[in-house]
C-alpha cells in the first residue's frame, strides 16, 4: 500500500479492540498503519499486572517503539483519562517532538481526554476514517467533539476532576 504510516497507538490495555478496530477502519479507506504500541498477550499481561516488570524497563521500550513512529495516536475512550501510562506516553511524544494525535473511540466523552493530551496534542478528530488519516497526515485539522462538531475557538478541554 501506497499510504504506510509508523504510528504508536498510546491507549487504555481494555481497549485492545478498539486499536484493532482503528486499523481495520483506516485499511478499508485504503491507509496502512504499522502500530508499535506495546499490546501485551496475556501472560505478558500477568507480569505486568504483577509488577514483576521494572518501570525503567517499560519506559525504556515505549520511548524505544515511539521513536520509531512519525505520531503518536491517542485513543480517547471512556477511562483513559484515568491512565497514567498514557499521561506518561503523551509527555514522552511531546519530548520527542512527535505529532500528538487523538481520537475519539465511539462513546468518548470531552470529559475523557487526559490532561498531557490537553496541553500538548496537535488534532482531535472523531472515530472516521477522513478525519483520522487527515490528522495522522498533519494537516490543518480543527478541533473537534466527539460527535464530529468542530469545537470553537474559546471552547476549553474540559476536565472531569479524576485524578485516579
Amino acid at each position: 500500500m501506497a499510504n504506510r504510516r509508523h504510528v504508536f497507538i498510546s491507549h487504555h490495555h481494555a481497549d485492545d479492540a478498539r486499536v484493532t478496530g482503528l486499523t481495520v477502519m483506516l485499511a478499508r479507506a485504503g491507509y496502512e498503519i504499522r502500530n508499535s504500541s506495546i499490546r501485551a498477550k496475556p501472560e505478558n499481561q500477568r507480569r505486568l499486572d504483577e509488577k514483576r516488570v521494572p518501570e525503567r524497563t517499560l519506559k525504556r521500550l515505549l520511548r524505544m517503539k515511539m521513536s520509531w513512529a512519525s505520531t503518536v495516536v491517542v485513543l480517547i475512550g471512556k477511562d483513559t483519562h484515568k491512565r497514567p501510562w498514557v499521561n506518561w506516553e503523551i509527555n514522552k511524544a511531546n519530548e520527542l517532538g512527535k505529532r500528538i494525535v487523538g481520537i475519539y473511540e465511539r462513546g468518548g466523552t470531552e470529559n475523557d481526554i487526559p490532561q498531557a493530551f490537553a496541553d500538548y496534542g496537535d488534532a482531535l478528530v472523531s472515530w472516521n476514517s477522513a478525519n483520522v488519516i487527515d490528522a495522522i497526515e498533519g494537516k490543518d485539522v480543527p478541533f473537534e467533539k466527539p460527535d464530529g462538531s468542530l469545537r470553537q475557538d474559546g471552547d476549553r478541554i474540559p476536565r472531569n476532576g479524576c485524578a485516579a
